[in-house]
């Protein structure tokens, strides 16, 4: 049976005291949910901009990804978390910038997007990640 290991780097922002960056289980990376927060000052970025929000927040999902030892290839499916439903257009095109250019092949990672309410105000966007190595 294989260990359950905390995925921790400096590349994103630092967890709160109550869950992991990130927990890697055999080949399963799990990455918690990302804002658009910048790993050294931990900063809430770019208020009301929520394509600046969403490349940020995937850099920092990319970075736990790449600390679990998987590359952004192996991310297999990303989890989107909206306040706004009028935000669908502009995250989906900044999204798909990011996505398209961390990916190499032609199949891209799987998605769910969810409108809801998120823990800060100033948080537009929410992503977790699901990467096998």
């Amino acid at each position: 049976m294989s260990e359950k290991i905390e995925i921790r780097t400096t590349g994103a922002p630092a967890p709160a005291h109550t869950f992991s960056q990130g927990v890697r289980k055999g080949p399963f990376v799990q990455v918690s949910g990302q804002g658009p927060v910048d790993p050294t000052t931990s900063e809430y970025l770019y208020p009301g901009d929520v394509a600046a929000q969403t490349t940020r927040t995937l850099e920092n999902v990319k970075a736990i990804v790449e600390a679990s030892g998987a590359t952004f290839d192996d991310v297999v499916m990303l989890r989107v978390y909206l306040t706004k439903r009028e935000d669908f257009p502009t995250m989906n095109d900044a999204y798909g910038h990011f996505v398209s250019a961390h990916t190499s092949g032609d199949v891209l990672p799987s998605r769910t997007t969810v409108f809801t309410g998120l823990p800060r105000e100033e948080m537009l966007v929410e992503i977790d990640a699901v990467a096998i190595i």
